[in-house]
């Protein structure tokens, strides 16, 4: 048989399936093999990979989308497997954006500007390179409210503390309710099933009578106030109450424990506390209030999870219901570079980074979700986080000022409670996290519910896993999935994902909006794979921190890079960096990050002594300082390891045994001493037991020797 006559008996067969309404499992494979065989014909490699995605777009929008429950997910990714068989994951294009209604334009097309861009690279190295032009098109388009314009977007820019706004007068919780006031705001389901629903006019009502309350009891533009809650309609009118008032909301994660609150109000020297009697976590009530009075915090505000308030008060605590006060208020004018919030992230000296945002930080926040996550006024957003954490402001922010829902729920995110909850509130835009996805997937919560209404998934937190993520996207009837990584010091994210780029599972596509960076090797020399160096500036960049010089954490001891070297974006260096003291001003991140030469990268987590764990950033030292209390040990050395095929980091301690102790009960004496002192979430995978730690001739533990050996150890 000759040549042709095999490529046309090929291509009769596959017209053949094409034609079937509803192939079996095995004739989509067959398809596969068929039209693999066919491209293998093909000699140009930019043809036959073309080819290649063009023939998976095909089958996955007439097929394996519109019938997903009908294949297994193996037939999904052995289909994929077949089709991009000696192809790359970086280049295996998997997902491509839904259609949404009425044709609205997405991403950066929704910009109010008349440039015209030939791509979306076009459109992100304009981001870098036109700074001021770039900005005010955001804010335009955004419609972010000023009692006065600024006079500029911005000055200062040759320093490491830029002014975003100059001259500008304004309150960012105004530009939340710039919708219709009868859209929903935010919707709650209790544990109950009942559903709760806010309209936007509500929400505006909440938040003044927030703002009247903090001025009813003393509290002055400036004052700090705590927040110790968990996600709930409640806490979205708490926060922007606070801002309103021109306040500054302390961000505290309901999960930490009294020492950790003490710690975080004293560095931020709250006058108030706002938390709930408690929160349920399954069948266990965690008092959330007891923690608060354990960590001999300031006068509480304090309302209850549900009928009845579950504790009693101290003396001069107020219950939610005689704090506020329900009368029209006018936000509280402010400079765009006032403090509304104080997060905390960790560093690598154990002290948690006290970092603040000002007025100006989320317009970052709206704008990534605009761009990345194409936020419209018709979405429902759903991302499981708590306001102790920079997705808790984040959300807000992005979904409000985006004129979107809000979709919260009181059960726990890892279950099938809460996928139920996504399919019955027909949730459009899902956040996630890789270990709630790896839960799901195992348990199989997914698979009685429909979720083909999700146009868009995006995750962050932590690493992800390929295998996971490809099971996502087909959960969702093949929605793409915007990655998403930065920081509380970013605002939102440096690296992400855009619907315009064909979505890769574990896969960024770009950088942010508005960001570039460089990576470079151990030596400080540029490279494909290293450590993350931000080129600044951009809104939503910390400018300050309250209990660390901002200067020389992230600004000291950068390397001297060529002005002819690539960036992220695309540009070179000189395009896109502005030159302060001689040399190009970069700023340290501290993420390893792979660029894969075809606009993709990959996350390979931390290069200093910082882990996520759980999608919550944590130093090594602050893990070893509540060990090294333990009974069982002399010291201990925490480190974070990747797992062999991706996905979130694991926690692995090395410890110095204080004598001879069975390795089990030490390993649940240190887990207890974790739970207790810092997070009840953070588990440890392995204990290693040593002699000695190592160490270098200052006496530092080498804690990146330790992740070699224990790498080298499990091959």
């Amino acid at each position: 048989m000759t040549e042709i006559e095999k490529l046309n008996k090929m291509q009769t067969r596959i017209d053949e399936i094409w034609n079937i309404k509803l192939p079996s499992s095995e004739e989509i494979l067959e398809l596969c093999r068929l039209i693999s065989d066919k491209i293998n014909f093909i000699k140009n490699i930019t043809e036959k990979n073309e080819a290649k995605k063009q023939n998976w777009r095909r089958l996955t929008e007439k097929f394996l989308a519109p019938n997903m429950k009908q294949y297994p997910f193996e037939i999904h990714r052995e289909a994929a497997h077949i089709l991009y068989a000696d192809t790359p994951l970086n280049e295996a294009q998997i997902a491509w954006a839904k259609s949404i209604k009425n044709n609205q334009k997405t991403g950066y097309r929704r910009l109010q500007t008349d440039i015209k861009f030939t791509d979306y690279r076009a459109f992100q190295q304009f981001s870098v390179k036109e700074r001021d032009k770039f900005w005010k098109i955001a804010i335009k388009t955004l419609n972010i409210e000023f009692r006065k314009s600024p006079e500029e977007i911005a000055k200062q820019l040759d320093s490491t503390e830029p002014i975003w706004l100059p001259g500008a007068s304004m309150n960012i919780a105004e530009s939340c309710f710039n919708t219709s006031s009868r859209r929903k705001a935010v919707i709650l389901q209790r544990r109950n099933d009942t559903v709760e629903t806010w309209s936007y006019a509500r929400l505006l009502r909440e938040v003044q009578a927030v703002a009247v309350g903090l001025q009813d009891i003393g509290l002055q533009k400036g004052d700090a106030v705590a927040m110790y809650m968990p996600m709930t309609p409640e806490c979205v009118a708490c926060y922007l109450g606070i801002v309103y008032a021109g306040c500054i909301a302390v961000s505290i994660a309901d999960s930490l424990a009294p020492p950790e609150i003490e710690r975080r109000i004293e560095i931020s020297k709250a006058k108030l506390v706002i938390t709930q009697d408690g929160v349920w976590r399954g069948d266990k009530f965690i008092k959330l209030y007891d923690n608060v009075c354990a960590a001999d915090a300031p006068k509480a505000v304090v309302f209850a999870c549900d009928e009845k308030l579950h504790c009693n008060l101290r003396e001069g605590d107020l219950t939610w219901q005689k704090f506020r006060c329900y009368t029209e208020v006018d936000a509280m004018p402010c400079e765009p570079m006032d403090t509304i919030n104080i997060l905390f992230s960790s560093g690598t000296t154990g002290e948690p980074k006290a970092l603040p945002w000002n007025h100006t930080t989320p317009i970052k926040c709206a704008l990534d979700a605009m761009i990345h996550q194409d936020i419209h006024r018709s979405d429902i957003v759903a991302w499981p986080t708590n306001i102790g954490w920079m997705m808790g402001p984040w959300l807000i922010f992005a979904t409000l000022i985006n004129g979107a829902t809000i979709a919260l729920a009181e059960v726990a995110p890892n279950t099938q409670e809460f996928c139920k909850f996504v399919d019955e509130c027909k949730v459009t835009v899902l956040g996630v996290v890789p270990s709630m996805v790896k839960k799901w997937r195992e348990t199989e919560a997914v698979k009685k519910y429909d979720w083909s209404h999700i146009r868009v998934l995006t995750s962050t937190g932590e690493a992800s896993n390929y295998d996971d993520y490809f099971w996502l996207t087909v959960q969702a009837h093949y929605a793409p999935i915007i990655e998403y990584c930065g920081g509380t010091e970013i605002g939102g994210a440096y690296i992400t994902s855009t619907l315009d780029v064909p979505s890769i599972p574990s896969h960024f596509n770009t950088p942010a909006a508005g960001i570039d960076f460089v990576t470079i090797d151990d030596d400080g020399n540029p490279a494909q794979s290293g450590e993350v160096l931000l080129i600044p500036h951009s809104i939503g960049l910390s400018v300050k921190m309250l209990n660390r010089d901002h200067a020389a954490a992230y600004f000291g001891e950068m390397p001297a890079l060529s002005p002819n070297i690539k960036t992220a974006s695309g540009c070179v260096l000189s395009d896109t960096a502005i030159i302060t003291d001689g040399k190009f001003l970069l700023r340290r991140h501290g993420d390893a990050i792979e660029q894969c030469g075809n606009g993709y990268f990959r996350a390979h987590g931390r290069v200093d002594d910082t882990m996520n764990l759980g999608g919550i950033k944590i130093s090594s030292i602050e893990i070893e300082n509540a060990l090294n209390g333990a009974e069982c040990v002399i010291e201990t050395a925490a480190i974070a390891v990747a797992p062999e095929n991706g996905g979130p980091e694991l926690l692995v301690v090395y410890a110095v045994a204080n004598g001879d102790i069975d390795l089990l009960e030490m390993r649940q004496k240190m887990q207890k001493a974790i739970s207790a002192k810092l997070n009840p979430l953070f588990r440890i995978y392995d204990v290693r037991v040593v002699d000695l730690l190592p160490r270098t001739a200052s006496n530092k533990i080498m804690r990146r020797k330790l992740r070699d050996e224990y790498a080298k150890s499990k091959k």
